[in-house]
């Protein structure tokens, strides 16, 4: 394993995630040793942060409606109630924050979210009740500081891409025992999961498994219409939780999206996460949504115009082409007929086919351009405005047409305002060469 520090040009494994693991072979090498080594041995680990933007600025950059995360992982796990001692240099001045615990995966509630601990230049030592896996930010622009692991903790066996061969992470996983989590890194992914999870599902090719989940978030950042240079450098932290909430399979929040174990046969191999990844694709999705034009009603709609392009850049059967099993109707073949609709009184995929209309009648580019068009104007609305987001969803879609849809939405039957509707007329756009919502695929 090279401790050679990588960039993220060059594929960068730990430096993907904002930091650079100097000494972490050193960590790893002696995985064999007794535990009393290896602790020694993890001391010596030492990490040096670049200042990011925070996760809050680049939502509202993006003008998302959730945030990803500024954790960089640090590859260690700290026991409740035990101290950790770590050494600061910030000499750009900008000093970190270590923070303690993967959100939600505490078997106690209590511990749900991240304990944060600000660090002062020189030694610090933090004891957390809790416990928990241990991250570091450093919110800034591009400002260093360097922090080293003097003692506490344990090595987490954790897989980073570019850095990690399979036959180390796998010797990690045979050695590094104490930990109870172990962890994935990609230059845009941490993949936090239980030891037991994960080793229900160890013989995988994770370099490949990770190369997958890197394709799933740049087919979302290219349907939101993200050049590489325009992406946020945050980032996607999917976590194996203890629970959910009631009637969720799986769920995204600001800072990390959640799976229960039973969801692991997906998110922790190839075939699955390739095949039967819709739930992954759909909860990432949520933190690359703009909310400008998503109602509330649509929180759950608007979505999958995410997974879809997951699913077309993987070059899987749509959701909208596969027959219910129940009617054996596709969402196309039981939604047109009930058209033109007094209310937009659909089925949750049946609801979901405008959206990919539009981009059958305008072009692949459609959603990029929408993308692009909100993120330029910064349209306000509160969570409470449901209404005003159907009038910017009529109003945005429109503009970004170049013709008037106040017809096409009107046919579906969603509530959007009169005075929007107005708004969309005062543009003075054509009708569409070809009514939107009379295509299929």
């Amino acid at each position: 394993m090279t401790t050679t520090p990588l960039s993220r040009r060059g594929f960068l494994g730990a430096a993907s995630a904002g930091a650079v693991l100097l000494g972490s072979s050193a960590a790893y090498a002696s995985a064999s040793a007794p535990a009393s080594a290896r602790g020694a041995a993890s001391a010596r680990r030492t990490l040096v942060l670049r200042a990011r933007p925070s996760a809050e600025s680049e939502r509202l950059r993006l003008q998302q409606a959730l945030g990803t995360t500024n954790f960089h992982p640090s590859g260690v796990y700290l026991p409740a109630a035990s101290p950790l001692t770590v050494q600061v240099d910030a000499r750009d001045g900008l000093l970190p924050t270590l923070h303690v615990g993967a959100p939600d995966t505490h078997a106690d509630v209590t511990y749900k979210n991240p304990r944060a601990y600000p660090l002062t230049s020189g030694v610090n030592t933090i004891t957390d009740p809790g416990g928990g896996m241990v991250y570091l930010s450093l919110i800034g622009a591009g400002q260093k500081a360097k922090v080293k692991f003097l003692q506490g903790g344990t090595p987490v066996p954790t897989f980073m891409m570019g850095e990690t061969s399979e036959s180390a992470f796998q010797s990690q996983l045979d050695t590094l025992t104490a930990a109870p989590q172990v962890e994935l890194v990609s230059p845009y992914g941490i993949v936090t999961v239980t030891r037991d999870g994960m080793l229900a599902w160890r013989e995988q090719d994770h370099h490949g498994l990770l190369t997958l989940l890197e394709t799933i978030i740049s087919s979302h950042a290219a349907i939101a219409g993200l050049s590489a240079h325009e992406r946020s450098p945050l980032s996607f932290h999917l976590v194996e939780a203890p629970r959910m909430p009631t009637g969720a399979g799986a769920y995204a929040t600001h800072g990390w999206t959640a799976y229960p174990r039973t969801y692991l046969d997906r998110l922790l191999t190839v075939e699955g996460l390739r095949t039967r990844g819709w739930g992954v694709y759909h909860e990432l999705g949520h933190q690359h949504q703009q909310m400008a034009y998503k109602p509330t009603d649509l929180t759950e709609v608007t979505v999958n115009i995410y997974s879809l392009a997951a699913q077309r850049t993987l070059g899987q059967p749509s959701n909208l082409t596969k027959p219910d099993a129940k009617t054996g109707l596709t969402p196309y073949q039981s939604a047109l007929p009930k058209l033109p609709s007094p209310t937009f009184a659909f089925g949750a995929y049946e609801k979901l086919v405008p959206f990919r209309q539009l981009e059958l009648a305008f072009g692949d580019d459609f959603w990029p351009r929408l993308h692009r068009l909100v993120r330029e104007e910064r349209p306000a609305s509160e969570w409470t405005e449901t209404a005003k987001r159907w009038g910017y969803l009529a109003l945005y879609t429109s503009r970004t047409a170049g013709r008037d849809l106040s017809g096409f939405w009107t046919r579906w039957g969603a509530p959007v305002p009169p005075e929007y509707l107005a708004q969309v007329a005062a543009l003075g756009l054509p009708a569409p060469d070809v009514d939107p919502s009379t295509l299929t695929e």
